[in-house]
């Protein structure tokens, strides 16, 4: 529900509600909620409780900092693509591009995932791909806002299919600087939802 953005950043979670909607006891929502808290895609408050977390300004683009090093190395660490692995990242993005046209943005998130972390789980680098999946995370319910434009959809699908082009080339510096620019405009995107509106 915090990924797929039916639960909005800064959201109460109310424990009752949730038992009642999952068909099960308070138990089970308390443990999910402690292992969200310990991921940090919630927050407690004492007198208030659970709710989705909202990160402020400087955190984001910690974020997005940590993104920006730590795939970088990913790609240069990336072996030469087989023709195998192209063809399934192709056939992702246009399971997305399939998405896009529903206007299924819950989908197009899941699918944009997947794209991006096929992609790095051939790297050796399997900690650093682990920490990268930890950090989108925490960016996730905020995908769940940008990925609803149109325009956004059309611009990863495009994007994508350069990165495919590029890794099929294995012009590793080339796909370094079309994912910094792809995280650079997403980023773009999410800061001004994060901005403050007069």
């Amino acid at each position: 529900m915090i990924v797929g953005g039916e639960l909005l950043p800064g959201q109460q979670i109310r424990q009752e509600q949730m038992a009642e909607r999952f068909s099960v006891s308070r138990l089970p929502i308390r443990e999910a909620l402690r292992h969200l808290l310990a991921t940090g895609l919630v927050t407690h408050q004492y007198n208030f409780g659970f709710s989705v977390a909202r990160l402020n300004q400087a955190e984001f683009d910690q974020l997005y900092l940590m993104r920006d090093l730590l795939e970088s190395a990913i790609i240069r660490s990336l072996p030469e693509a087989k023709p195998r692995h192209l063809e399934r990242l192709t056939e992702l993005n246009d399971a997305i591009s399939v998405a896009a046209e529903r206007a299924d943005a819950g989908a197009v998130r899941q699918l944009n995932k997947e794209f991006h972390f096929t992609m790095f789980r051939d790297s050796p680098l399997s900690l650093v791909v682990d920490e990268v999946e930890r950090i989108w995370g925490w960016a996730m319910p905020y995908h769940a806002v940008f990925v609803s434009d149109s325009g956004e959809r059309s611009r990863i699908i495009t994007e994508h299919a350069q990165m495919v082009e590029t890794l099929g080339r294995n012009d590793v510096e080339g796909l370094v600087q079309l994912m910094m620019n792809h995280r650079a405009k997403s980023e773009a995107r999410l800061n001004s939802l994060l901005s403050p509106h007069p």
